[in-house]
């Protein structure tokens, strides 16, 4: 039991001066969150100086290469995103099938392998975003310039070109090099605005003659492979990401990125360019990287969850039935699933990568409801990406693997321990920018969600802003899932904290 005194000392030794932080303060945080996990924050200069060195696109002669520059090539991502991995562009076939090109950016053309951009690359293994700065895997003149799908640029990519049947099953696929070009860099919300008939075509979208066609075309297709996959067992979430936006110095909002149909359609077209490129690979008898959700060891603990609100799981791991259960739970109670997906992705564990060698048994993909699937599609911001970009190239050119299998063993584990505290920074700068924006904020009655309980205390998430912290002391008994109104208490900007109490 907590005290009053203690509390009372507690509270007095929390940042609640208000305005007393600002963004280069969360700077500040991030670089020390990054030093202490084994992140490099900062370039290095043998980084800098092969960077001045680099004066092209990676333009290339060879026969090898097709062009493809002619085709109604789009990008679709966030709308302050820089750094762009894929472009996408289908076409109608006379038999009612689509065919469907996926462009990935062909960052090795300018990247070579152990180069210091290279080993910087390959000890951070991403980029990590964080509201007041973005850490890039790749120096911004590459990432969101030389080697980013910019619009109107020619640039080197490769090619995943892929034929689906009328129902959406795949016919066929096949990858190659190509130079392409973006003819319209488009944003999820406005797109996705637009498919739902909340919004006018982009004015991207609508300077490009035919590219309506092909948007509606590419989404209904995606929403076929969704659907596929669902019924296979595929698992859809719902992740707490609030993100902040800024006026100057000061941390203006906070608000919830919503997964919408824009989102859903690249979500789909990559997951299944991912597991043509982990096909390609396998068929030719190439060792690769495979990113991987195994099958969860705490299934009897889902299946407790489940039974709490009154559903029934098999005793053995069944994705088709969790993806039952959680489909139900999110008609039924929008407000919470949020909560309850965070619940059964720490129960089925982490997401890692794992070598997969010819022959070998398949590890499969327990969340995406595959059994071949490979990260391939954003070589700017995953060390992953790009080392299946060079498996790919050497396979096509018919040369031999750049590593050997057990170099791609010890990346696999490398690359899964480095992504882990790439998302421990993230969560961590997530909860000192909350904690900036209430800190003004003192005193304050808010409505919430208990979430979460632990020895000290319960946690709870705000309807608004959507930030979460602890309740300290509560009058009532209060059970995960239960509204309450809670009484900002006390922040720490820098360690992250927010503290409640209920409030009547």
């Amino acid at each position: 039991m907590l005290t009053i005194a203690y509390l009372q000392a507690y509270i007095g030794s929390m940042h609640t001066k208000p305005h007393s932080h600002h963004r280069s303060d969360l700077v500040r945080i991030a670089i020390h969150a990054m030093s202490e996990r084994g992140l490099e924050p900062e370039f290095s200069p043998a980084v800098e100086r092969q960077l001045a060195g680099i004066s092209a696109t990676g333009a290339s002669a060879d026969l090898a290469v097709h062009d493809l520059t002619t085709l109604l090539w789009c990008s679709i991502d966030n709308d302050d995103s820089m750094d762009l991995d894929q472009l996408t562009v289908s076409e109608a076939l006379p038999n009612g099938s689509v065919r469907l090109w996926v462009a990935i950016a062909d960052v090795d053309a300018l990247v070579p392998r152990d180069t210091p951009i290279d080993q910087h690359a390959s000890t951070n293994t991403t980029s990590v975003y964080t509201s007041a700065r973005i850490f890039p895997m790749l120096p911004e003149r590459l990432s969101t310039d030389l080697t980013s799908l910019n619009p109107h640029q020619n640039r080197l990519a490769m090619v995943t070109e892929m034929v689906f049947n009328p129902d959406g099953s795949l016919a066929g696929s096949t990858v190659y090099r190509a130079t392409v070009r973006n003819q319209a860099k488009l944003a999820y919300d406005a797109v996705s605005a637009w498919l739902d008939g909340q919004g006018d075509l982009p004015a991207e979208a609508a300077a490009v003659p035919g590219l309506d066609a092909l948007l509606r075309m590419q989404d209904a297709l995606a929403q076929q492979l969704r659907a596929r996959r669902r019924s296979a067992g595929a698992l859809e979430f719902e992740s707490f990401q609030p993100r902040v936006t800024f006026d100057g110095e000061r941390v203006a909002d906070i608000h919830l990125q919503e997964h919408n149909r824009a989102r859903q359609l690249i979500e789909e077209v990559m997951i299944a360019t991912n597991t043509c490129t982990a096909r390609y690979l396998a068929a030719q008898g190439v060792a690769s990287l495979r990113r991987v959700v195994r099958s969860p060891e705490r299934w009897l603990r889902i299946v407790a969850v489940a039974k709490e609100y009154g559903e029934v799981l098999p005793p053995d791991p069944d994705s088709k039935a969790l993806e039952d259960f959680l489909a139900k739970r999110r008609r039924m109670d929008p407000l919470r699933f949020a909560d309850l997906s965070l619940v059964i992705v720490k129960l089925m564990g982490r997401g890692e990568y794992v070598l997969e060698a010819p022959g070998g048994p398949p590890v499969g993909h327990f969340g995406l409801a595959v059994t071949d699937y490979t990260h391939s599609t954003a070589p700017n911001r995953r060390f992953p990406d790009l080392i299946t970009a060079r498996l790919l190239k050497s396979t096509l050119a018919k040369e031999p693997p750049p590593y050997s299998n057990a170099e791609l063993a010890a990346l696999a584990t490398h690359c899964t321990r480095q992504e882990d505290a790439a998302q421990k920074v993230e969560r961590q700068m997530r909860k000192s920018e909350a904690a900036l924006l209430l800190e003004s904020r003192i005193g304050e009655r808010f409505d919430a969600i208990v979430t979460g309980n632990a020895a000290d205390g319960l946690w709870v998430r705000l309807l608004n802003p959507p930030a979460e912290g602890k309740l300290l002391r509560s009058a009532t008994a209060l059970r995960v899932g239960d509204k309450v109104r809670v009484k900002l208490l006390a922040t720490n900007v820098e360690r992250g904290f927010i503290d409640f109490e209920s409030a009547q």
